[in-house]
Parts: structure tokens; C-alpha cells; sequence
């Protein structure tokens, strides 16, 4: 056929370009395929006994559930509707199909291949924790409400399971739009830049929503159906304020999903843009997202499963995280204020969450569409109609907020504590804005910080290489600052909020502070959105480019395409600054049920100490050692890339002129199957560490007459890798967003525009920072939480 078409004189180019199928067989999980066999009447009528089942053990527990169970099943139609509205635009010509259809087999074939192998981990782990708890000590709370080990046991494994599930399924959802909306926004770019962006934000919205939604469902029919089945609160059974702790497994669960999620999309989105890069830019000079670069379609691909499917599992579990942390703290915090109804303290995170699926939504339809045609004007950049939807969504969260601490944290112990709580939420609200803020003032090249990062690629590759490094550690001491500002500003108000104990002491501070961290996750819904809408501009940008349409449709996705660079910076650094927050207070968690477990005080680590010292030097070594290994497998893999590029370009010399067709499918095949293999080594580095640390101390603390060892270690292990994963996440989440958009700057025709050497160092920039702000940063703040989880687990074994 190829032969045919170059004797007529046909070249590839003017050919109807098709793309081959990657993918063998349906992509669709069985679940799903399984409810679309089933007759709609026989569906509706089961999803109605479904509800109704769920609304009556949610009235069984608390009137508080039932309404976050009616605030739910509202945004779960309400994503639907976006759903509608994003699938009924056009999706542009043939051409546009074509290149679509081929990164959404891409995508879906290693979603499902890399599910399965996660799927696989996650039963391994599950009777890891089964044989555990099977064979581990009870608390007296737990032998006094009759909660013997099997059942403690089954519990746990059954909440890491549902946590695992639950944040597959939320990637899956990211990833699923994703493929869709890309397309329809290119299509879309022909006509207008606002209905671009708007479909774009549409199409994250419906992701946002339903991430959060079923984190919060999650959670709350969790906590229903073990307070019906175990008989909360009657004689001889579970005090209501123990029961959040048996929920710590849906979100080790939820971590272990996003972790490798994040690990194994990360490596493959980056492995693949670096491949690309470095022979289609800097060695060809072809233009990024060219048809000609063999690697082109896995780039694309790998903007799905890295920045849509593994950030849905991540903030997922951020969420569920942060949730399930405040309730643990405001059960222990009414237990010993000694509370008559402690229910609004532990529902509490379930209701801010609720509220914010309402602003989120509100702020997703704040933003409107125009008639008017052609690049959104310089007066009204895709960045300010954002900034306008998130001022919105805000404005609302504060007001919800307020309502929320009079409603729930009301008691008459302390008339005016719910007023204090509702300043912690106000300041964790501030801290959540002024990390956007500050993300998008190093990462925007509207701002000096990336201007000047630009300006330095005029003097070579290694004055930029300089540059942005020194960039990305500036950038960690105003985040810094203000977490630090947050942290003793929510915990003073929780303190003086006028709950005291039996004796008479404070105890507000902790759960202030886990208030604070609820205002900051407050506006989650519509923060996800603006993540999600990167991913989809980038996507949308590269089909315009290899469909080959007019410059002024390119400029359009161009410019939506640098807004989304800096809106996903500027919720890396949103989940960074909350995932701080998140493991202070899992940590908190941790230490008091080791002393639950011990039947020993265990209030402060002591690093004096010589071994818990050592712990902490562990810790921070983790960090670097799991940043370096992931950093190293997007680089391993990349070289494979860039060789298999190579070889294409010299054994098909037609490629260049359009006369022969790379093959697509060998890079994407390269690239999935180097990912799945390379991102073990650092996840089971993390899994490992803890565990295997907690266990030698435990064993040298028995020998030395110190049974506390152990653990105090692992705490020490936990301090130290939340400071250093913070502050490390921090520089490459930054430094790799400056880098990217000092190219994208110069891209616009500054400083020789594309192709001079200043954009080939700026390349070369960029390229060094794709690991660092989609691998080894979005993967670390996930490994924060995720130790602290797993530690406040497998708590017994350090004992």
C-alpha cells in the first residue's frame, strides 16, 4: 500500500492517516460490563433498593449521615449531567478521531494492565494484615465492647480492600473523561477558546466530583455499617468514639492504590514525553506533539494514566485520609471533654466534604461559555476565569464552613468552641489560597521567577540547569512559612476554644488543627478540577498538532496548554501543603494507639535518644533514596524510548517527508511494559521500610528493657520523612513546572522563539524537570501519607 501511494505520487502526508489499535481486547471492567447487560427498568429498579437500603442503616446511625448520603447521590446526577453536556459536543473531523481513538486504547489497555497488577499487591498485603491482626494483642476497649481478633481482623482487611477498590475505581474515572473530552476541546479550539476551556473544566468537573463523592460515600457507609452491625453505643458494646479507628484500613487501602498509581503513570507519562523530546525536538527539530515522532502517541497516552487516573486515586485518598484522621481526633477529643452527643465531632469531616461537592459545582458552572471566536484576550486569560471560579467556590466554602461548625460543633460545655473551630477552618482556607497562590507565582511565566528562568537559557543548557534548581529551593520557603503559620495558628484556637478534660486541661488543639486541614480540603472538588483540566489541554493540544490544523487553532491549545501547567502546579502544591497537614494528624493517631495497645503513656519522641535519632535519619534517607529510584526508572526507561525513536528515524528515512508511517504501537508497547516493571522497586520500598525498621528496634527495645522502642523509632522514622518529603516534593513540584513553562514561554517567540538555542536549552530543562514534577513529586506527598497509614496499621508489630 505504501509503495502504491509514493508510485502515484501520494505521499503519507496527504493520505488519511490512520492510527493502529493498541489495545486487544475491552478495557471496560468487568463490573461495568456486567450492569450494561442488565435491562435499564431492572437496573433502576435495583439502584432505587440499593438507596433505599443505604438511606435506612444511614438513618439507623445518625440524621447527620443521612444527609450525606442525599448531598452525594445529588452530585453523583449532577456529574452525570456533566457527563451529558461534554459527550454531546462534536468531536471534530476523521483525522481528530483517529489520533483519539489511539490514545484512549493506549490509556484503557494500561489502566487495566496496570490495575491488575496493583489488584495482585493488594491481596498479597490483605493477608499480610489479616495474619497480623489475627495473631496480635487487643486493647481493653476492644476486650470490654467484646471485639475479639478475627473480627478486628476481617474489619481491617475488609476497609483496606474497599479503600483499594474505591481509589482504582476513582482513577479510572480520570481517566475516563479524560480520553473523551480531549478530542471534543480540540474540536472545540476551532471555533472558540472559551468553549474550549470550558468543556476542558467541564470535563475535569465531572472527574472532581465523582473522586470526592465517593470518598465521602466511602467513608460514610463504612462507618454506617460497622455502628449497625457492631451495635455502637448499646451496653456492652464499641463506644461510638473508638469506631473511627477501624476505618484507618480504607485509607491504607486508598494510599497502597495511589502510590502505584502514581508510580507506575508517572513513569510511563514522563519516560515517554523525555523520549520524545530529546530526538523529536532537540535531535530532528520537529515541533512537539509532531505525527512523524514515533513516541508521540505513548506522550499523549501518558498524560491520561499519569496526571488524570493517578491524581483521581491521589486526591482520592488525600481525602479519604484527611477525613478519617479528624474523626479519629474529634472522637478521642470528645471522649475526653466527655460530650454527651460526640456524633457532630466525629461527622463533621463528612459534612465539609459535602458541602464542598455544592461549591465545587457551583464554581464549575461559574464558568460560562462565549460566543465570541478566537484566543481568549490577553485581559481575560484562561488563568483569571479559573481564578474568578475558585474566588467563588471560596467565598461559598467559608460560608458552609461557618454553617457546618454552629450545626455540628456546637456544645454547651463551650459556647463559643464552635466559633474557634470555625477561624481554624477560615485559616485552613487562607493556607489552601495562598498555596495556589504562591505555586502559581513560580510556575506562571506571567511572574519574574520563570521569566528569568527563561532568560537564562539564552546563555546555554547548563546556566538553565542552574537556574531551575535553584528556583525549585526558593520556591519551598514561602509554603513553609505558611503551613508553619497554619499549623500553630489552628492548633492555639483549638486550644483556647474552652473544651477542657476531666482535669481541667485543653484539648482542643489537635482537633483544631484537623479543622484547619478540613478548610484547606474544603474547596477540593473544585481544586481537582483545575488539575484535571491540565491533562486534558495538553491532550487536546497534541491531536491538534498531529492532525495538522491551522496555527490559530494551535495557538488556542497552546495557551490552554500553559494554563495547565500551571494549574497542575498549583494543586501539587494544594496536595502537598494537605498532605502535611494530613500526617500531623495521623501521627497524632498513631501515638495514641500505640499507648492504647502498650497500656503505657507515649506522648513525645525524644531524639536524644541515639536509636530513635537513627530513626529519623532513616526517614529522611527514605525520601531521597524512593525520589532516586523513581527519578532513575523514568530515566531507564526513557533511554529505551530514545533508542527505539532513533532507530525508527534511521531505518524509516521516509518518516521525515512523510512517506513512511512510524509505528506508534512499539513505543507505547515499550513504555507500559517498562513502567509496570520499574515501579516496584520503589513501592515496595516504601511498603518494606517502616515495617522492617519497626520490627528490628522492637526486637534490640526487648532486649535493652525498652518495649516502647519500636515504635518511638517509627515515629522518629515518620517526623523526620514528612519534613524532608514536604520540603523535597516542594523543589521538584516546582522546579519541574518552572522548567516546563520557561520553555513555554520562549515558545510564544521570546528570546528566538522555537528553535534558537535558547529553546534547546529550555528543552533541556524541561526535560530534566518531567521526573521530577510528575514522578518523583506527585509520588513523595502520596508516600508521606501513605507511612503515616500504614504505621498507625501495623501499630502491633512494633510492639
Amino acid at each position: 500500500m505504501m509503495e502504491e501511494d509514493m508510485e502515484n505520487g501520494r505521499s503519507y502526508q496527504e493520505r488519511p492517516r490512520t492510527f493502529s489499535t493498541v489495545r486487544s481486547k475491552s478495557s471496560i471492567p468487568l463490573a461495568f460490563r456486567l450492569l450494561m447487560r442488565i435491562n435499564p427498568r431492572a437496573l433502576i429498579i435495583l439502584s432505587l433498593l440499593v438507596f433505599s437500603g443505604v438511606l435506612y442503616v444511614g438513618a439507623s446511625t445518625s440524621p447527620i449521615v443521612v444527609f450525606v448520603f442525599c448531598i452525594c447521590t445529588l452530585s453523583l446526577f449532577f456529574s452525570l449531567y456533566l457527563t451529558k453536556w461534554v459527550l454531546a459536543k462534536d468531536e471534530g473531523p476523521p483525522e481528530m478521531s483517529e489520533i483519539s481513538d489511539a490514545i484512549r486504547d493506549g490509556a484503557e489497555g494500561f489502566f487495566r494492565t496496570q490495575y491488575g497488577t496493583i489488584s495482585k499487591m493488594a491481596c498479597i498485603l490483605a493477608f499480610v494484615i489479616l495474619g497480623i491482626y489475627l495473631f496480635r494483642t487487643t486493647t481493653p476497649q476492644q476486650e470490654a465492647s467484646g471485639l475479639g481478633r478475627a473480627t478486628s481482623a476481617y474489619i481491617t482487611v475488609a476497609s483496606f480492600l474497599l479503600g483499594a477498590l474505591c481509589s482504582g475505581i476513582a482513577g479510572f474515572v480520570g481517566m475516563w473523561v479524560s480520553v473523551r473530552a480531549n478530542v471534543r476541546v480540540s474540536s472545540a479550539a476551532r471555533r472558540s477558546a472559551r468553549e474550549a476551556l470550558q468543556i476542558a473544566v467541564r470535563a475535569g468537573g465531572f472527574s472532581a466530583i465523582v473522586v470526592v463523592c465517593m470518598a465521602v460515600f466511602g467513608v460514610a457507609i463504612l462507618y454506617s455499617t460497622f455502628y449497625v452491625w457492631l451495635g455502637v453505643d448499646s451496653p456492652g458494646s464499641m463506644k461510638v468514639t473508638d469506631l473511627p479507628l477501624l476505618l484507618v484500613g480504607y485509607g491504607f487501602g486508598a494510599s497502597f492504590v495511589a502510590l502505584f498509581a502514581q508510580l507506575g503513570g508517572g513513569i510511563y507519562t514522563k519516560a515517554a514525553d523525555v523520549g520524545a523530546d530529546l530526538v523529536g525536538k532537540v535531535e530532528q527539530g520537529i515541533p512537539e506533539d509532531d505525527p512523524r515522532n514515533p513516541a508521540v502517541i505513548a506522550d499523549l497516552v501518558g498524560d491520561n494514566v499519569g496526571d488524570c487516573a493517578a491524581r483521581g486515586a491521589d486526591l482520592f485518598e488525600s481525602i479519604a485520609a484527611e477525613i478519617i484522621s479528624a474523626m479519629i481526633l474529634g472522637g478521642t477529643m470528645a471522649q475526653r471533654c466527655k460530650i454527651e452527643d460526640p456524633s457532630g465531632f466525629i461527622l463533621f469531616p463528612l459534612v465539609v466534604h459535602s458541602f464542598d461537592l455544592v461549591v465545587s459545582s457551583v464554581g464549575i458552572l461559574s464558568i460560562r461559555g462565549t460566543r465570541d471566536p478566537g484566543l481568549i484576550s490577553p485581559i481575560e486569560d484562561p488563568m483569571s476565569i479559573m481564578q474568578k471560579g475558585y474566588s467563588v467556590t471560596i467565598m461559598l466554602a467559608v460560608l458552609a464552613f461557618g454553617v457546618s461548625t454552629r450545626w455540628l460543633l456546637y456544645t454547651e460545655q463551650a459556647p463559643s468552641a464552635w466559633l474557634n473551630f470555625a477561624l481554624c477552618g477560615l485559616v485552613g482556607i487562607i493556607t489552601a489560597y495562598a498555596f495556589v497562590w504562591i505555586s502559581k507565582y513560580y510556575t506562571d511565566y506571567k511572574h519574574e521567577p520563570v521569566r528569568l528562568l527563561a532568560l537564562s537559557s539564552s546563555t546555554g543548557h547548563g546556566t538553565n540547569i542552574i537556574a531551575g534548581v535553584s528556583l525549585g529551593m526558593e520556591s519551598t520557603a514561602l509554603p513553609v512559612l505558611v503551613i508553619s503559620v497554619a499549623i500553630i495558628s489552628a492548633y492555639w484556637l483549638g486550644q483556647t476554644s474552652g473544651l477542657v478534660d476531666e482535669s481541667g486541661n485543653p484539648t482542643g488543639g489537635l482537633f483544631g488543627t484537623a479543622v484547619a486541614t478540613m478548610g484547606m480540603l474544603s474547596t477540593a472538588g473544585y481544586v481537582l478540577t483545575m488539575d484535571m483540566f491540565g491533562p486534558i489541554a495538553d491532550n487536546a493540544g497534541g491531536i491538534v498538532e498531529m492532525s495538522q490544523q491551522p496555527e490559530s487553532v494551535r495557538e488556542i491549545t497552546d495557551v490552554l496548554d500553559a494554563v495547565g501547567n500551571t494549574t497542575k502546579a498549583t494543586t501539587k502544591g494544594f496536595a502537598i501543603g494537605s498532605a502535611g497537614l494530613a500526617s500531623f494528624l495521623l501521627f497524632s493517631a498513631y501515638m495514641d494507639e500505640v499507648a492504647s495497645f502498650a497500656q503505657l503513656p507515649f506522648k513525645e519522641v525524644d531524639i536524644a535518644v541515639p536509636e530513635i535519632f537513627v530513626g529519623g535519619l532513616l526517614g529522611s534517607m527514605l525520601i531521597f533514596l524512593f525520589s532516586a529510584w523513581a527519578c532513575s526508572a523514568v530515566g531507564k526507561t526513557a533511554q529505551e524510548v530514545v533508542n527505539e525513536v532513533r532507530r525508527q528515524f534511521i531505518e524509516r528515512p521516509g518518516i521525515m517527508d512523510y512517506k513512511e508511517k512510524p509505528d506508534y504501537g512499539r513505543c507505547v508497547a515499550i513504555v507500559a511494559s517498562a513502567s509496570l516493571r520499574e515501579m516496584i522497586k520503589p513501592g515496595a520500598l516504601a511498603i518494606i521500610s517502616p515495617m522492617a525498621v519497626g520490627v528490628i528496634f522492637r526486637i534490640l527495645g526487648h532486649a535493652t528493657g525498652q518495649p516502647l522502642l519500636g515504635a518511638k523509632v517509627v515515629a522518629s522514622m515518620l517526623m523526620f520523612a514528612t519534613v524532608s518529603g514536604i520540603l523535597m516534593a516542594l523543589f521538584l513540584n516546582t522546579a519541574g513546572g518552572a522548567w516546563d513553562n520557561a520553555k513555554k514561554y520562549i515558545e510564544t517567540g521570546a528570546l528566538g522563539g522555537k528553535g534558537s538555542e535558547s529553546h534547546k536549552a529550555a528543552v533541556t530543562g524541561d526535560t530534566v524537570g518531567d521526573p521530577f514534577k510528575d514522578t518523583a513529586g506527585p509520588s513523595l506527598h502520596v508516600l508521606i501519607k501513605m507511612l503515616a497509614t500504614i504505621t498507625l496499621v501495623m501499630a502491633p508489630i512494633f510492639l
